[in-house]
């Protein structure tokens, strides 16, 4: 899809009032983040990010309807600013027919970046229980293996797939604690939602609720 599309169907949603805004650039995280920061300009906030699609090809964003009475005065001004919008005029916060960021808006495209990131993340940095899981599903390949193979042939696969999913947790791990750091650092408050996971909001933010307000 081109850049025109991507935009235009998001501004379409925009256009709507929609309270919930769904972001989809083809799997790409810079390219979410840099809608992100344009559907910010017009009032909406971020709310989270997951993959999504065939073989989990798409990142998802989700950006939710701000409230706030500030909210409102910045999309009125960014529709007098970019009148045309999404017919092949200005964006805000982006060069023209491009979803790179321009100068101004390197380092707010950045942060949401890390936000989707860190989301996106949590699907790969498994808790507990799904660590069991996958070694379980470990030791179920070794006894599949034994089928075809002698004992040690099929020991060794089952170990050499559990060492690559341990390495795998161990990385996302790591990644995804630089992230968080970067985001603790650049003033955000990390929260647990309703499922346990970890979020990273801004100050005086609050996780959107199930009527797409936040929540008080």
């Amino acid at each position: 899809m081109s850049v025109e599309r991507h935009i235009a169907g998001m501004l379409q949603q925009i256009a709507r009032q929609q309270d919930i805004v769904e972001i989809a650039p083809q799997g790409s995280t810079p390219k979410a983040a840099a809608l992100a920061h344009v559907a910010e300009q017009y009032g909406y906030t971020y709310g989270m990010a997951y993959r999504t699609g065939f073989k989990n090809s798409l990142v998802q964003v989700r950006m939710h309807r701000d409230p706030q009475p500030d909210a409102r005065v910045r999309e009125a001004a960014t529709i007098a600013a970019h009148p045309q919008a999404g017919n092949g005029g200005s964006v805000p916060g982006l060069e023209q027919g491009s979803l790179k960021p321009l100068p101004e808006a390197v380092g707010a495209v950045a942060v949401l970046k890390d936000l989707v990131t860190f989301d996106v993340m949590a699907m790969y940095v498994a808790d507990r229980s799904h660590k069991v899981l996958v070694y379980l599903a470990c030791v179920v390949l070794t006894v599949l293996l034994l089928i075809d193979k002698s004992p040690a042939e099929a020991v060794a696969s089952g170990g050499v797939v559990a060492l690559l999913c341990t390495v795998a947790f161990k990385v996302g791990e790591i990644r995804r604690g630089k992230i968080a750091q970067r985001l603790t650092d650049a003033g955000f408050v990390a929260v647990r939602d309703e499922q346990g996971g970890q979020r990273f909001l801004r100050p005086g933010q609050q996780l959107p609720g199930r009527t797409d307000r936040f929540a008080a």
